[in-house]
């Protein structure tokens, strides 16, 4: 019998589709660094991010990429067994963890196939830059959101 929650694993599919076809959408349109401004507070900027979120430790030499790349790798296991461990009545926590495992196998794979996750979203205000970031850190955060809300108890269903 299949658990009845992995149904939302096509939420994890359709995030890492649309990441991927986004991030070589701007590689062939774009060259690295270059900058398109959208609105006054927001550019299309294609980068390189060897670190994790944030760039963090992406000076530390190379060895980043692969300890980013087994704990993503590792993660997304674990991730898939909560799901199909899920109760029905667990709709929205489900559905968390399915964006937020699409958006880490998107980056895991931008990772172990370039050395680097290609960013491009670039929100700012003035001189004040957000890091860059792309559909994955996107959907990570929108379930992470979703997850804080889900363990406030909004969205849970009755257990019946």
């Amino acid at each position: 019998m299949r658990p009845p929650m992995l149904k939302w694993l096509w939420l994890s599919l359709a995030a890492l589709i649309l990441d991927q076809m986004t991030k070589l959408a701007i590689v062939d349109s774009m060259t690295l660094h270059q900058s398109i401004p959208v609105t006054s507070f927001f550019s299309l900027t294609y980068v390189h991010n060897t670190g994790a979120a944030f760039s963090l430790l992406s000076d530390a030499g190379g060895w980043q990429r692969w300890l980013f790349s087994g704990l993503a790798a590792v993660v997304s296991v674990v991730m898939v067994v909560w799901i199909s461990r899920l109760q029905k009545h667990e709709t929205l926590l489900a559905v968390s963890l399915s964006l937020v495992l699409g958006g880490a196998i998107g980056n895991l794979f931008d990772r172990v196939a370039y050395g680097y996750v290609i960013d491009f979203l670039d929100v700012y205000y003035q001189d004040m830059h957000w890091p860059a970031f792309n559909i994955a850190d996107s959907a990570i955060c929108i379930g992470v959101f979703l997850m804080l809300l889900e363990s406030f108890g909004i969205g849970k269903e009755d257990e019946s």
